[in-house]
């Protein structure tokens, strides 16, 4: 029976529990909260298909196809909606400080649910090495209650912006970052920060 609900239902096999899981989510019993850790392609042509891509390459589509996968990374589904508002960086970075990013989550539909918040890095101008589109740098699990609202914060500082150089060192160039925080990897808000020194 688990792989039929499995097949039935284009999940993956996650073990004896599957169908049992699966019967709980689908009659309503418990609202899903999990996100995906992969990209899934909208067909073969597209593959391989990875959210953190370099700026100078990307997928394929097929000619005549819907642009876009069919589930981006961090992808999840819920009983309840949530939005996304307020969205600002506090604080400057330098080598002794840091800042942080904080944007307001509500859930705006009628249930309890639990929502994965995942805040996304992109170097808007590398000038040693290519670097990718965005790179997940933080993610924070909340429960709300229908219309409840919270608060969640993101310390950004030299740990998340550091890349590999040319040298094989750490580094961190001066120059503007654009900050993305949503429920996915293709859902974000986006807001830029000066980084200097």
């Amino acid at each position: 029976m688990c792989r039929r609900l499995c097949r039935r239902f284009k999940a993956f096999y996650l073990g004896q529990a599957t169908g049992t899981a699966l019967a709980q989510a689908l009659l309503g019993d418990v609202n899903p909260g999990g996100k995906m850790p992969l990209t899934t392609p909208r067909n073969v042509g597209q593959s391989p298909w990875y959210y953190n891509h370099p700026m100078l390459t990307g997928p394929i589509n097929y000619y005549g196809s819907k642009s876009g996968p069919l589930y981006p990374f961090g992808h999840g589904l819920s009983f309840t909606t949530f939005q996304y508002s307020d969205l600002k960086v506090s604080g400057a970075i330098s080598r002794d400080a840091a800042a942080t990013v904080s944007v307001t989550v509500e859930n705006s539909g009628q249930r309890a649910g639990d929502e994965v918040v995942q805040l996304y890095v992109h170097d808007l101008l590398s000038t040693t090495v290519t670097r990718p589109v965005k790179l997940l740098k933080g993610f924070q699990r909340i429960t709300l209650q229908p219309g409840e609202c919270q608060t969640v914060s993101f310390p950004i500082g030299r740990e998340q912006l550091q890349f590999l150089d040319e040298n094989m060192k750490l580094t961190v160039e001066p120059g503007q970052f654009e900050l993305m925080v949503g429920g996915s990897s293709k859902a974000t808000q986006s807001i830029v920060l000066e980084v200097t020194g």
